[in-house]
């Protein structure tokens, strides 16, 4: 959920930027928010290459080098998202990121089936590991929205 909050919240900013200042590549809320997703997708991965033992924990027991998963998965979202930016990558990163996104579902469901605590040290609230599971699809919707 917070990937969402970040997503919209990065969208509007830039919107509203866009608006203030005039700038019409921000004028337009498709191209805000493949902006706000390449944003989000580096921060994610970032946070991937710098505590991978907080995300690991997803995937250890079922896959085998659960941390070096999480590093590749990490430099994958980086070089990914950075590649939303530009007008003859985008479309290349987009698929990437929704492949990716696609092959990390299968952790976030045996992170609500095992009742873990979901990534950032939330509570391991049966409500909100379950809800987490319908975002994954919004995500893929989005980068795929944000450029066709």
């Amino acid at each position: 959920m917070a990937f969402l909050s970040g997503l919209l919240s990065v969208s509007l900013l830039l919107f509203l930027t866009g608006l203030l200042f005039n700038i019409p590549i921000l004028q337009r809320y498709q191209d805000d928010a493949r902006m706000a997703a390449a944003v989000m997708f580096v921060l994610i991965g970032v946070m991937h290459l710098v505590k991978p033992g907080k995300l690991s924990y997803m995937i250890d027991g079922w896959l085998p080098y659960a941390t070096q998963l999480v590093l590749l998965s990490g430099v994958l979202e980086i070089m990914l998202g950075i590649g939303l930016l530009f007008p003859a990558t985008k479309i290349y990163a987009a698929w990437g990121l929704m492949i990716l996104l696609v092959l990390m579902f299968p952790a976030n469901i045996y992170v609500a089936v095992k009742q873990l605590p979901p990534p950032g040290g939330l509570p391991a609230k049966a409500w909100y590991t379950w809800s987490r599971l319908a975002f994954q699809p919004i995500y893929i919707l989005w980068v795929w929205w944000c450029v066709r």
